[in-house]
């Protein structure tokens, strides 16, 4: 059986276990286990259990965010190992990005990496389809290192499998650990300022990426205050779309009006933070666009969502 080694920052967990689950029918296939420090026993010695997992284990996932480079175990202790197996050919190593980090540099930046193009699982609009190619990255690798295993393996294989388990194992238990977490209205109101805040970079980018891309269009993007800003788009000097993003207000999420305005008592779309038991979400009202209003969305969800009301009837006219 594959073993398959988690390198992961302890504020990661979450997103880790995340992925655990998305690697479920690999489990159930017997094609793979997983180890990470989680699974450490009483009384073993920490640093040894690491050690005898990592020089065992057939794929290494480096799960890397802001956390896992500054962490020194992660980065100069695990990684580094990680890295001497993968080049000894005795391991692969896959390198999945979690959240937002300058990580080219470092030495696993000419690995590649997933999900695709390296993109941030964070800013998925779904976080299941990219946790669902980092999976599929692993049943990839599977077949590299077992080439007479099949892409999909039946539920029951025709051998049983026995399962390898580490000297250093305090015997068997379920990987089923995660408890509820509880957000407070802290948490909820820091969320929403935060995506607030990544709802005007998105639109300012992307107002500059609009005018380098389309020749005789321009963008502007102007700040009025922490709580509010405007988007423009001209043709030719004309404007043919305005639109105003806020914070606050009557409704007391995140608010979309066309047009330009100072009030904070009308909207064509709004987006609430609302929590689950694993992380904060957004969800919208639903008002401007078809598709579930139930559905999670992500910062970069939630901003392209916004975005889209503000381009989209120039899109849709310049089809007619």
């Amino acid at each position: 059986m594959i073993t398959v080694f988690f390198s992961y920052s302890h504020v990661d967990e979450a997103l880790r276990d995340q992925l655990e689950t998305q690697l479920a029918m690999l489990k159930r296939q017997g094609v793979i286990q997983a180890w990470h420090d989680r699974r450490i026993g009483a009384g073993e010695h920490f640093a040894q259990a690491i050690d005898a997992h990592i020089n065992s284990a057939n794929i290494i996932l480096l799960l890397v965010s802001p956390d896992f480079i500054a962490s020194e175990y992660c980065y100069e202790v695990e990684m580094k190992r990680a890295l001497q197996r993968h080049e000894a050919g005795e391991a692969i190593v896959i390198p999945v990005i979690l959240r937002s980090c300058d990580w080219h540099p470092a030495p696993f930046g000419q690995l590649l990496a997933t999900p695709r193009d390296g993109k941030p699982v964070t800013l998925w609009p779904d976080r299941d389809e990219a946790f669902l190619q980092v999976a599929q990255a692993v049943r990839g690798a599977v077949g590299r290192l077992s080439p007479s295993a099949p892409a999909s393996l039946p539920a029951t294989a025709s051998e049983p499998v026995s399962p390898v388990v580490p000297a250093t194992a305090s015997g068997p238990r379920s990987s089923n650990l995660r408890l509820a977490k509880n957000f407070s209205q802290r948490d909820k109101d820091h969320f929403k300022l935060q995506t607030f805040e990544y709802i005007a970079r998105y639109f300012q980018n992307s107002l500059d990426e609009l005018e380098a891309r389309n020749p005789g269009y321009q963008g502007a993007f102007r700040q009025v205050d922490a709580n509010r800003f405007f988007a423009t788009i001209y043709e030719h000097g004309a404007d043919v779309a305005r639109g105003t993003v806020y914070l606050g207000g009557m409704i007391g999420g995140i608010s979309y009006v066309h047009g330009e305005t100072s009030e904070s008592n009308s909207s064509n779309e709004w987006l609430t933070v609302e929590a689950d038991e694993q992380m904060l979400y957004l969800t919208s009202s639903g008002m401007s666009f078809s598709g579930n209003t139930r559905e999670k969305l992500s910062q970069e969800g939630a901003a392209e969502a916004l975005w889209a009301l503000l381009i989209s009837p120039l899109q849709q006219r310049r089809r007619r």
